[in-house]
């Protein structure tokens, strides 16, 4: 997947910011038109959104990008909150798959996101042991 040029917006007037922060202070409800439609967006699309405006309310300059479907070991260490060793160590075991782009590894996002979800569900089963899951 190709990573799209990331677009950056200043800062609002301190006027607009205010207006803004006010609003979304009054209501997390978020109602997105789409050539004239009303679109209801999805959770994660809805909180992504709000978050931009609330940074724009703070008066941040905001810079919006796409996430790589491939990652280097510095970014997917970073996105799973472990050390770079330890993504080495795991990549290195197999326990994460790794592409090579010469001899720089590349790691899918959606592999890290995998291991992430991997390893909570182990926690929560450690949590309560000798229980079984439902049948589905």
């Amino acid at each position: 997947m190709a990573q799209l040029k990331p677009r950056t917006t200043d800062a609002l007037p301190e006027t607009e910011s205010r207006r803004l922060a006010r609003a979304l202070g009054e209501s997390d409800d978020v109602t997105v038109f789409v050539n004239g439609t009303t679109v209801k967006l999805p959770a994660e699309a809805r909180d992504a959104v709000v978050d931009v405006l609330r940074r724009l309310a703070d008066g941040d300059a905001v810079m919006v990008s796409s996430a790589e479907g491939l990652l280097n070991t510095s970014q997917a260490a970073e996105v799973a909150g472990i050390s770079l060793t330890y993504m080495r160590k795991l990549t290195d075991s197999g326990t994460i798959p790794v592409e090579y782009r010469g001899t720089h590894r590349r790691i899918r996002l959606r592999d890290v996101q995998a291991w992430l979800e991997s390893r909570a569900q182990k926690q929560r089963e450690q949590q309560q042991p000798g229980q079984r899951p439902a049948d589905p």
